[in-house]
């Protein structure tokens, strides 16, 4: 009766879980899962926590009544354990990229916003859990660690035992090289588990690593516990830690420094910058003239502000949604597409056929850049939901990529526009990490650059990424250029040009 009644107890803390998180979620559903954090306990509830739900049914109801249920679960695709280390591993990505306190996530705090109620011991240990399996180390131990202090807080209201976290907490601190803190810990759980295998096992193990780490100590030593050789004195004065320039930064420190936005455009580039109205010419546009704002000079990347509309951002949204898959990148010595960690987001390919506001948003990029889409590509439609991303990379194709863009025969990528079809709550910029600036999404604008120089070479300054979604869901189209075509309309020189101030037309 008291199994019985411990079942009973468990179940219904799940049902009042499932209860307020569906009634949460049924407010907004989109701005419920524009949260990490609840789209990764959304992906939890419904992969560990539901496994852990059969189970109990099964002890209590039958295997026949699972079975119905576990049918029913698989007619709704739900999501997968590696959905689930997805998500976990994407709120890996926006923890260290945003320098987000573990503690503050936890509390579902996210850069000082309270979005959500926060998570369990059981959901941190889940995190834990999942980098373990990913040879995370280092984020198993801050989430085992933070699993720890929930857990004295939650005390028998949660199914996550001290055991279990200090098994990884001890494994995962001696994989990061603290051998005595991993021996601490063990010693802890042998003294609420003293039957326990693996313990045991690592305790003999970490013991004599210690030991064997004592012996060569001792062994640089003389008989009188000095050391044989004599140190001469050295006189130290404090200094402080120098910050590292821009210039002495990896490329990836810069990237996510220009993704939290901590880097701003000296004032000596800023006083050059310009806005303006342009109209190309064309007669539309003489009425209603393009806002042409300047992002930087040398590349030129300029933002045009409202240039794709409303409906016509709904109509591409909708056309896209069916067809989403798994965003590739080009193997640069096969020319095949393939899917890769560094970049995280869902693309689809629209045709201009296939509706007129289709067509109008690839027309309208004739309009801004005064050259020909008749070679362009597709209109490729992202989506960058949780933790996705786009690390630094190049548009156009390095001369070691000879198969790249091969089947099309339209040469290489000139040049690029980026519509922006969503406002993004937090993070999701597009920052160039080789002249540190940044981009961020305001629905309705685009960007556009050359990733080609006049003479035909790479701009290599024109590296770019797309910074993760912190909170919201980003949605772009871009539309890339091709030099097929464009003979007349921006000629070749012979010269390595910095600039274009010869392509700006007002």
């Amino acid at each position: 009766m008291a199994h019985r009644a411990k079942i009973m107890e468990v179940q219904m803390r799940n049902v009042e879980d499932y209860a307020r998180e569906h009634e949460e979620a049924s407010r907004n559903i989109q701005q419920y899962l524009s949260n990490p954090i609840n789209a990764y306990l959304l992906v939890k509830r419904l992969t560990t926590d539901w496994k852990r739900v059969e189970e109990l049914i099964t002890q209590d109801v039958g295997k026949s009544f699972v079975a119905n249920i576990t049918s029913s679960r698989s007619d709704l695709k739900f999501p997968t354990d590696e959905d689930l280390n997805g998500a976990a591993v994407a709120l890996m990505r926006l923890q260290d990229t945003y320098k987000l306190e573990t503690a503050q996530v936890a509390r579902g705090v996210l850069n000082g916003v309270q979005y959500s109620t926060g998570l369990t011991a059981s959901d941190c240990f889940e995190l834990g859990r999942q980098s373990y399996h990913n040879r995370d180390y280092y984020h198993t131990v801050l989430w085992m660690q933070e699993a720890m202090d929930r857990l004295q807080e939650e005390q028998n209201a949660t199914t996550t035992s001290k055991p279990d976290i200090l098994e990884y907490l001890a494994f995962s601190t001696y994989m990061q090289g603290n051998v005595a803190r991993a021996l601490s810990m063990t010693n802890e759980l042998l003294e609420l588990v003293p039957t326990h295998e693996r313990a045991l096992g690592n305790r003999a193990y970490y013991q004599k690593e210690i030991q064997s780490k004592a012996s060569q100590s001792k062994k640089k030593r003389g008989e009188d516990g000095q050391d044989d050789t004599a140190v001469p004195a050295q006189h130290f004065t404090v200094t402080e830690e120098r910050v590292k320039t821009l210039d002495e930064m990896t490329e990836r420190e810069r990237y996510e420094m220009l993704c939290r936005g901590e880097v701003t455009i000296p004032p000596e580039v800023q006083k050059n910058l310009k806005c303006r109205y342009v109209d190309r010419g064309i007669p539309f546009l003489k009425i209603a003239p393009f806002k042409e704002e300047e992002a930087y000079l040398d590349p030129r990347i300029v933002v045009y502000h409202n240039v794709i509309y409303d409906d016509e951002i709904e109509t591409i949204k909708r056309m896209a949604q069916p067809r989403f898959k798994r965003a590739t990148v080009q193997n640069y010595k096969t020319g095949a597409l393939e899917i890769a960690n560094y970049r995280i987001s869902k693309s689809a390919w629209l045709q201009e056929h296939e509706h007129k506001h289709v067509a109008a948003v690839s027309r309208r990029v004739e309009h801004m850049t005064s050259m020909t889409v008749d070679t362009a590509e597709e209109l490729q439609v992202v989506n960058y939901g949780i933790g996705g991303h786009y690390e630094p990379h190049f548009d156009f194709a390095r001369k070691e990529e000879t198969n790249a863009f091969k089947s099309l025969g339209t040469g290489n990528r000139i040049a690029t526009v980026l519509y922006y079809m969503s406002d993004v709550e937090q993070g999701g910029g597009t920052v160039f990490t080789a002249i540190n600036i940044a981009l961020w999404p305001k629905k309705g604008s685009a960007a556009f650059w050359y990733n080609l120089k006049p003479n035909g070479e790479g701009d290599f300054k024109t590296r770019h990424a797309a910074c993760p979604v912190l909170t919201g869901s980003k949605w772009v189209a871009n539309k890339w250029l091709h030099e097929r075509g464009q003979e007349f309309l921006r000629p070749c020189t012979l010269e390595n040009q910095t600039t274009d101030e010869a392509d700006v037309r007002h």
